[in-house]
């Protein structure tokens, strides 16, 4: 269920800077770039735009001297000749890698921090704000008419 909620948070929030912050923080905002990144190579049509974006993905992420190394299991790990024959799936294993440790340790920690917390709080305020509004209207045509 965490998990759902956390892959839905990710592909349908507005406002994506909310969970970003939090793991700006907490040194694992590479993880969540590298999840997206993959969400978008899996829509790359041809075999030259996919072989490019595979090698970003590689040289950004996974590769010895990536700037934003993720952290995957060595066994998983891609060797650079799999980038010259891609598939939409190429980092499917990777990625669920990565999915697992942002559902089970990120998207927990997230839940209990400040960042989501006051989002939370703000949510709630704007909410019951509007439903005292719409109460207030229902309320004024109601003795008005």
């Amino acid at each position: 269920k965490a998990g759902k909620q956390w892959r839905n948070w990710v592909l349908t929030s507005v406002d994506f800077s909310f969970p970003q912050e939090f793991l700006k923080k907490e040194f694992s905002e590479e993880n969540v770039l590298f999840w997206l990144a993959c969400e978008e190579f899996k829509k790359t049509q041809g075999k030259k735009q996919m072989r490019e974006k595979a090698k970003e993905i590689y040289m950004t992420f996974l590769s010895n001297k990536a700037s934003s190394q993720v952290n995957v299991e060595g066994q998983s790990r891609l060797s650079e000749t799999i980038l010259e024959t891609p598939h939409p799936l190429m980092f499917q294993k990777l990625q669920d890698q990565i999915f697992n440790l942002m559902k089970y340790d990120s998207y927990s920690r997230f839940l209990k921090s400040d960042i989501f917390l006051n989002h939370k709080k703000s949510e709630e305020q704007e909410e019951n704000s509007s439903e005292a509004q719409t109460a207030a209207k229902r309320a004024s045509r109601t003795y008005n008419t």
